[in-house]
């Protein structure tokens, strides 16, 4: 694994439902955008043919999905939330005082969420890497993208149960 790449925790729901997706996207989804494509191009002037490059915009949005697809998936942890023990990681939920209001969110990918009504923070966002590790209790800052720093106080860290 390169050192870019980071591993994402997923729960197998999330992982099942994702695969499913991409395999729908690189089968049916690709056939579906050839079609389109070549239904179009059948029109005539592909300068002004606004069905064509609609298409066309669309293939590419589906071709940068299934990229993003394939590296989540190759490079994912599967299995169960991780047990909480009150520190701060990757698929837990947690309660925290942010900027003096309390919010409760999930830190991880935001496709382990997909069917859940939890805010998501990535384990790379300023607040993410700031929060990480901390334990119930502890207090941190970190500077926001506005350049604003803004002071954070973890709460309760709780296991993830797909709610």
């Amino acid at each position: 694994m390169s050192s870019d790449s980071t591993v994402t925790f997923l729960t197998q729901d999330a992982y099942d439902r994702l695969a499913a997706e991409l395999e729908h996207l690189s089968t049916i989804g690709r056939e579906e955008i050839a079609k389109r494509i070549e239904s179009a191009r059948e029109e005539g002037d592909l300068k002004e043919n606004g069905g064509y490059h609609a298409a066309k915009d669309e293939q590419g949005k589906q071709e940068a999905r299934i990229r993003t697809l394939q590296q989540l998936l190759k490079d994912a942890q599967v299995g169960e939330a991780p047990e909480s023990d009150g520190t701060v990681e990757s698929g837990t939920v947690i309660t925290a005082v942010v900027a003096g209001g309390e919010e409760v969110f999930l830190l991880g990918n935001r496709e382990i969420a997909a069917n859940s009504e939890l805010d998501v923070y990535s384990e790379a966002s300023p607040l993410g890497s700031a929060i990480l590790g901390l334990k119930e209790g502890e207090k941190t800052s970190y500077t926001a993208p506005n350049g604003r720093e803004i002071a954070v106080e973890i709460v309760k860290v709780e296991t993830y149960t797909g709610q």
